[in-house]
C-alpha cells in the first residue's frame, strides 16, 4: 500500500504520516515533531465546540458496509469520469487556501501530485500560489478546476476567472458559505490569520485589477505585502453576503468566458437550496458543511447528502466533501448518492509533514485503500455503490470501537448519563441511537 520503492519500507523506518487515516496520528507525534505549526491550528479548528464536525464523523459510523462474497474482482477498477474527463478514482483534492502554512512547496507540490495520479485538482481563491504557477505544476493533461469566493467587484471577478479559463480551469466552483469566516476559537485566540501577515495574497498579487485596486488606495505590495495581503482578504472573505440574485450573472458570465464549461455551487446543505441550483440550470453542486468550520450543529454533511441525492440526484451532478478519512468513507458518500468525493484535510496532514512526498503517500495509501477494499468486499466498479450496500448500526452502543480516539472521549462524554434511555429508544428508531 506504499511505494514498494520507498527505502523506509525496508528498513522498517515508515513515518507516522503514513498513518494517513488516523486523525491522532498527529496526537502520537505531538511534542516530538512539529507538525504543522500555526498550520496545524488552522487546519484542525472547527466552528463553535466543533460539533458539527463531530456530527460528520458520527455520520460515517452509523452507516456500515455490507460485503459480498465470491464475487470475481480480478478486475475491477476504480475509474469514473466528471465533466467528461476521464479520472483514475471519484476522488478529488478539495479547494483548500493558503497551502504555504502548511509547507513552502504549497499548492504547486499538491497540484502536481494530483497531475501524477490523474486526480482532479480544486485551486482555491484563497491559495498561497498563482493561478499561473498552479496550471504549470499541474500540467497540460491535469484535470483541474478553479474555486471562487467571489468578491464585490465584478470587474476583480472576471479577471479571475479569465486568469483561470486561459490557464486550463475549466470548471468553476462558487463556495457559498464562507462569505466571512465562522467563529473558529482555536484561531481567535491565538490571532491565527495568515492572511493578515503577509501570507495567502498571491492570487490578488498576481492580478493586474487587483494591483490596480492597490494602486488606487496607496499600496505597493512589494513596500507593504502585509496591507496587501489585507486589503486582498477582505475583498473575497469580506463579511458581505450575496443572494441567489446574483448566480445568473456569475452563470453567464462563466459560460461566455469558458464557452459553457460546467458552473458548480458548493456549500449545499438542504433539499430547497439543492433544488434551487436544479431550477438555475446550475451542472452540479458539492454537499458539503465545509468539514464543520462554519456553522457549529449543522447538519452532518452526509446525512444532508442522503436527502439531497434522494430529491435531485437524477438531475444535477451530485459531489461531496466533508469528514472523509478512508476509503470506506469515500465508497458510504457514493453509495448515498454522490458521484464525486473531494478530501481535504487526509492531504492536508500529509503536506504539513513531508511536503509533496507526504501528500503523494497519503493519496496513493487512499488510492490502495479503496482498490483493495472493493476487492476483499465484492465491488468490481463505482457502479455498485448504491444504497444497498449500506446498513445501519445503533453508534452509541458502538463508541469503544471507534477508531478516532479523540472522538470517542467526546461521545463519552455527551452521551454517559442519556446512554442507557436512548438505547432503549433504538428499536423506535430504526434500530439507530442517533
Amino acid at each position: 500500500m506504499s511505494d514498494p520503492t520507498n527505502p523506509h519500507i525496508k528498513e522498517r523506518t515508515t513515518p507516522q504520516w503514513g498513518l494517513y487515516q488516523r486523525e491522532n496520528f498527529w496526537r502520537q507525534n505531538e511534542g516530538t515533531t512539529p507538525l504543522f505549526n500555526t498550520g496545524k491550528y488552522y487546519a484542525s479548528s472547527n466552528a463553535g465546540m466543533s460539533n458539527t464536525h463531530l456530527a460528520n464523523r458520527q455520520a460515517f459510523y452509523r452507516h456500515r458496509l455490507i460485503p459480498n462474497q465470491l464475487i470475481d474482482t480480478n478486475n475491477r477498477s476504480t475509474r469514473t469520469k466528471i465533466f467528461d474527463h476521464s479520472v483514475s478514482a471519484p476522488i478529488g483534492f478539495a479547494p483548500v487556501g493558503i497551502n504555504k502554512i502548511y509547507h513552502s512547496a504549497g499548492e504547486a507540490a499538491v497540484s502536481k501530485v494530483a497531475s501524477e495520479l490523474n486526480l482532479p485538482y480544486c485551486l482555491s481563491t484563497a491559495g498561497s500560489t498563482s493561478i499561473e504557477k498552479v496550471a504549470s505544476a499541474n500540467g497540460p493533461k491535469g484535470t483541474r478546476f478553479f474555486q471562487l469566493y467571489m468578491p464585490h467587484d465584478d470587474e476583480l471577478t472576471v479577471s479571475l476567472l479569465t486568469r483561470a479559463w486561459e490557464n486550463g480551469f475549466d470548471a468553476l466552483i462558487l463556495t457559498t458559505d464562507t462569505w466571512q469566516l465562522g467563529w473558529r476559537h482555536d484561531d481567535v485566540a491565538l490571532s491565527n490569520y495568515a492572511f493578515y501577515r503577509g501570507f495567502g495574497a498571491d492570487m490578488g498579487l498576481s492580478d493586474p485589477v487587483f494591483l490596480s485596486r492597490c494602486g488606487a488606495d496607496g499600496i505597493d505590495p512589494d513596500v507593504d505585502v502585509v496591507a496587501a495581503s489585507t486589503k486582498w482578504i477582505d475583498s473575497i472573505w469580506h463579511g458581505r453576503a450575496w443572494s441567489w440574485e446574483k448566480i445568473p450573472w456569475l452563470m453567464e458570465t462563466w459560460r461566455g468566458i469558458s464557452g459553457g464549461r460546467p458552473f458548480v455551487i458548493k456549500g449545499i446543505q438542504s433539499v430547497g437550496d439543492a433544488r434551487r441550483c436544479v431550477e438555475l440550470g446550475v451542472e452540479g453542486i458539492v454537499v458539503s458543511n465545509h468539514a464543520g468550520r462554519q456553522v457549529d450543529g449543522a447538519v452532518a454533511s452526509l446525512d444532508a447528502l442522503e436527502r439531497i441525492a434522494e430529491a435531485v440526484g437524477e438531475r444535477i451532478y451530485v459531489m461531496f466533501d466533508s469528514g472523509v478519512r478512508g476509503a470506506s468513507d469515500v465508497v458510504k458518500a457514493l453509495a448515498l448518492g454522490a458521484r464525486f468525493v473531494f478530501i481535504g484535510r487526509l492531504w492536508i496532514w500529509g503536506l504539513s509533514i513531508q511536503g509533496e512526498d507526504g501528500v503523494r503517500h497519503v493519496m496513493k495509501s487512499l488510492l490502495a485503500d479503496m482498490d483493495i477494499l472493493m476487492g476483499v468486499a465484492g465491488f468490481n466498479g463505482v457502479e455498485d455503490f448504491n444504497r444497498d450496500i449500506l446498513g445501519r448500526s445503533c453508534f452509541c452502543c458502538d463508541v469503544r470501537m471507534a477508531a478516532d480516539f479523540e472522538m470517542q472521549s467526546r461521545i463519552r462524554r455527551i452521551t454517559r448519563s442519556y446512554h442507557r434511555r436512548i438505547c432503549e429508544w433504538k428499536t423506535l428508531r430504526d434500530g439507530c441511537c442517533f
